[in-house]
């Protein structure tokens, strides 16, 4: 009878392991009471609460006397991991970070379109209409995070749990970067309508189910938020150099 309960908490740990790398809780989160958990996979509480045991043992989640199970929060601790936080901090790491986005969020749109369901689809939609509601800001960081939530969400949809994790982890270096690159584009309110429509085109690419396209809208996005912030990087490089030439005249 041992060996069987054990049995079947190894399957509900499985379960809830399978749950937390999805992204279907992120770090940090509460999981729902044992009650419901039971309720949900059908098993009897002391089953349930081997499993999570399991858990707690393997470090995937802490519980609270009295306050609750919740997600680890160091599933996110290469977050902070000290070469990632250099990297994120150097200017000239920004491009190469930009490259990377390219190949990340380009699989994360391509397996959205193909393995995404209905529900993926809609909260991706949600994301992007939050993203446009957001309320300017000066220092752009609700943008920032907005956007940030919009590409963790397209992850979710590709079922990748290896991308899905990958997208989690570098979050802050990812939304540091969309933050420095609204910055600098800010200054250019003309490129903004055409960036909304480029995102526009990947969530439509997706919700039709077309991964080719999505990932080319993806791609095509990416490339062209790179090619301006290049061509503002030259324009100011050229006008620093003439100012200087002005002050040694």
């Amino acid at each position: 009878m041992l060996a069987a309960r054990q049995k079947l908490s190894d399957v509900i740990t499985e379960k809830l392991e399978s749950m937390i790398l999805d992204g279907s809780w992120l770090a940090g989160e509460q999981l729902p009471s044992e009650r419901e958990l039971a309720q949900r996979f059908d098993v009897s509480r002391p089953s349930l609460r081997e499993a999570i045991q399991n858990l707690q043992a393997r470090g995937l989640v802490t519980r609270k006397q009295g306050g609750g199970t919740f997600v680890s929060r160091e599933l996110n601790a290469a977050m902070t991991d000290p070469l990632l936080r250099l990297v994120a901090q150097r200017p000239e790491t920004q491009f190469d970070l930009l490259e990377f986005r390219h190949a990340l969020e380009g699989m994360a749109a391509y397996y959205a379109a193909l393995r995404g369901q209905k529900e993926d689809r809609q909260a991706l939609r949600v994301a992007l209409t939050a993203v446009a509601e957001c309320p300017e800001q000066p220092d752009h960081e609700a943008q920032a995070h907005a956007l940030g939530a919009f590409y963790l969400t397209m992850a979710k949809a590709s079922h990748n749990m290896v991308l899905m994790h990958v997208m989690r982890t570098m979050q802050s270096m990812l939304i540091d970067n969309i933050r420095r690159n609204l910055e600098m584009l800010s200054l250019h309110a003309d490129v903004n309508n055409e960036i909304h429509q480029q995102r526009e085109k990947i969530v439509a690419a997706i919700e039709k189910g077309d991964p080719g396209l999505a990932r080319t809208a993806s791609n095509t996005h990416l490339a062209f938020i790179e090619s301006t912030l290049l061509k503002i990087n030259q324009r100011d490089l050229r006008m620093q150099r003439a100012l200087r030439r002005i002050e040694t005249e």
